[in-house]
């Protein structure tokens, strides 16, 4: 591989948290030198064989309610009056005892549900969620809003609103929205950050100035309780244009959610009959069918075929679109749990649509010639998404070991110093060099960033751009840089270069335009595209890493922001985790290094409040990202951003020296035997990791 000295510039800048010495050494310098292997959910390495071919029907089915979508808590059933043996179609009226009579419910409830009720109507829900102060500030917020719809007066600008502070319980802040819609039925509540804001619900006043203002609170209080086969009735009406307004608006608001229907009024006056209005939620479509929920769970399940790909010096990317065309699928049929390494021998799991088992093993003696393996053949009932996997395990052999300069302790000595520090203290957790596709002209993170800022053409021109290599693949890419000539350029690329022949044949369709590029794009698998976005986003995270070691080092610092969750083993922690570190906390040293963590770029994240913040900012305008709201809708992608932890440390590390025999020719021809010293070395490192930064930490020397 030739070398790629920017990339040596960006990663030789990049942070050690470590304070050894280190030793120098080479790694990768065969495929065999450097072999992963995926950790899945279970933790079971992947490449193990499995006598597991079919995940039985039967362990669905022992849990059935486990398909349906769990209700929200029902914080304040007091505001519901049981009534039972009605039926929808004979419902004709209500009773006007209280305010909250409107609401009807077809099944009776049980003795434990009563026991329940009673309980919840002892205690002031809102009261035991929120403090005294706060439970103050949001009575005299709904008495504001409610003065001023008296008074007619218009909103001018944003709507008001006020925040009832951060809940970091998930449980609690469910509660919280509910029990304030309850009581006050004409606000709404907004998350965000598991910060809490209420707002006036325009839908609520809008509705006032057509029903009752009782009818109006008890309409909202019954949709947000979501309460199955419950309904709600307005009151009687004779107005057929006043009701159509009703319909309209309901329909027109809550449709997809509620459906409406108008019953005559019994014993009403024939000439001038008054009619109801109900309001019911909608039903599953599924609950129509009229057979049992086993046979309904058989129907829906659909088997696909699962396998561990082993693949040798070869690109995810490529393997897969050579499997592709193999199968006779396309690339985005395939799903898998991670990226994996090119100069490696990597095993990790996967998951075909629409391919029978059969079928993939009659290709096994096919793919052999490309260094690509399949097995462990087994049908699974869903697909695998990103991140779905614990981890991943490495073996690697780092040869001809020796000191660094100047350096007179004894080099085992050194190494044994270097792999204990990594595995009590840790590696700076960043993005390695793969990421960005090492020894290349074109970095993915440049990709991505033309991607942000909707430069299409500019993309696939990056994406485009040849090596300084003499050979087909970069022959072709070479004229079409000259001519744009697409479908020319086709008849240059080699077959097996899948990807840049997709490319090429949809520009060859649609044209080297701006539309035409996006159409272009759409040739890849979403999970491809957002590669080229992720890439950017790491590699931002990479420079802000090093900012924030070099700025603040080892210590916490106010306005720094941390995990909550110690278990966190990925980046799939979201806002409710992640705190923002007081002064108080700082001067305390309540949190520690391991727990901080820095935003992966997204439209979903909170930033530091600290010198980091105002970097990311300033680096964003110097991008030209300063509006970016990361999202690209003529791609369809959204990256809502994620949180990464700036430490991590190896698990299950062993170690092994042995020395080798090497033979070299000197000038004069005579030939000399020398003893060179090897490392093998095994871990396991959390999903998103890098066994390449890693090694950086324990050698102290840039690859």
């Amino acid at each position: 591989m030739e070398e790629d000295t920017d990339f040596r510039v960006r990663f030789g800048s990049l942070y050690f948290i470590t304070d050894h010495v280190g030793f120098q050494g080479t790694i990768k310098n065969s495929p065999s030198d450097f072999i992963v292997t995926e950790i899945d959910e279970h933790g079971q390495l992947v490449n193990k064989d499995t006598d597991e071919l079919i995940y039985k029907v039967d362990e669905v089915l022992s849990e059935p309610n486990s398909i349906a979508k769990k209700r929200k808590q029902n914080p304040q059933n007091i505001f519901i009056e049981k009534r039972t043996n009605k039926d929808f179609n004979s419902l004709t009226g209500c009773s006007d005892n209280n305010q909250n009579h409107q609401f009807d419910l077809e099944k009776e409830d049980t003795p434990s549900d009563k026991a329940s009720k009673d309980k919840e109507e002892k205690v002031d829900m809102l009261g035991s969620l929120l403090n005294e102060r706060t439970y103050e500030l949001l009575s005299q917020f709904a008495c504001e809003i409610k003065e001023n719809w008296n008074s007619q007066t218009e909103y001018i600008g944003p709507s008001p609103e006020l925040s009832l502070g951060r809940i970091l319980d998930k449980n609690q802040r469910s509660s919280l929205h509910c029990a304030v819609r309850q009581k006050f039925p004409f606000l709404i509540t907004v998350g965000r950050n598991s910060e809490i804001f209420v707002k006036p619900n325009l839908d609520c006043k809008e509705f006032c100035h057509l029903v009752s203002e009782e009818e109006a609170f008890g309409f909202f209080k019954y949709l947000d309780l979501k309460k199955e086969n419950s309904k709600f009735s307005f009151k009687p009406d004779a107005n057929k244009d006043h009701r159509r307004a009703v319909h309209h608006f309901v329909n027109k608001k809550f449709g997809n959610l509620v459906e409406t229907k108008s019953f005559s009024e019994l014993n009403s006056n024939a000439g001038n009959p008054r009619v109801v209005i109900t309001v019911r939620f909608r039903e599953k479509a599924h609950k129509y069918r009229k057979r049992s929920l086993e046979s309904f769970i058989k129907s829906r399940i659909i088997f696909v075929p699962a396998f561990t790909l082993r693949k040798e010096n070869l690109e995810m990317f490529e393997a897969i679109g050579f499997l592709a065309v193999k199968l006779g699928v396309i690339p985005s049929d395939f799903s898998y749990a991670g990226l994996k390494d090119k100069k490696a021998i990597t095993y990790q799991a996967m998951v075909v649509k629409k391919v029978s088992p059969e079928r993939l093993k009659n290709i096994e003696k096919e793919i052999e010639k490309k260094r690509i393996k399949v097995f462990n053949i087994r049908s699974v009932k869903n697909s695998l998404r990103l991140g779905q996997l614990k981890g991943n395990h490495f073996d690697i052999v780092i040869r001809n070991l020796k000191s660094q300069v100047n350096d007179t302790v004894n080099l085992r000595e050194r190494i044994w110093e270097a792999i204990e520090n990594v595995k009590n203290k840790g590696f700076v957790n960043y993005y390695g060099p793969q990421r960005f596709g090492m020894g290349r002209k074109i970095h993915t993170d440049l990709i991505g960033l033309a991607l942000l800022k909707n430069e299409m053409v500019k993309a696939v021109k990056l994406f485009l751009t040849p090596e300084d290599l003499d050979d087909p693949v970069n022959r072709a890419k070479k004229y079409f840089l000259q001519t744009e000539d697409a479908k020319g350029t086709l008849a240059l690329m080699p077959e097996f270069k899948v990807q840049e022949r997709a490319l090429l044949e949809s520009l060859h369709r649609f044209g080297m335009t701006e539309e035409g590029c996006i159409q272009a794009w759409f040739s890849f698998p979403h999970s491809m595209r957002i590669f080229y976005i992720h890439a950017y986003s790491s590699k931002i995270w990479n420079d802000a890493v090093s900012y924030r070691l070099a700025t603040y080092g080892s210590r916490v610092v106010a306005g720094d922001l941390v995990c909550l969750d110690e278990d966190t083993k990925d980046e799939n922690f979201i806002n409710n985790k992640i705190h923002l570190v007081t002064e108080e906390e700082a001067s305390a040293n309540t949190y520690g290094i391991h727990q901080v963590v820095l935003p992966v770029l997204g439209y979903n994240n909170q930033y530091p409040r600290n010198k980091v913040g105002q970097w990311y900012q300033e680096t964003l305008n110097r991008d030209g990202l300063q509006t970016c709201r990361f999202r690209v809708p003529a791609l369809k992608m959204n990256v809502p951003g994620c949180y990464r932890q700036i430490l991590k440390q190896p698990h299950n590390l062993s170690f092994e020296l042995m020395e080798e025999s090497e033979t070299n020719v000197k000038k004069d021809g005579s030939h000399i035997t020398e003893a060179t010293l090897s490392l093998l070395i095994s871990f396991d490192l959390d999903a998103s990791c890098y066994a390449t930064v890693c090694l950086r930490e324990i050698m102290k020397h840039d690859f």
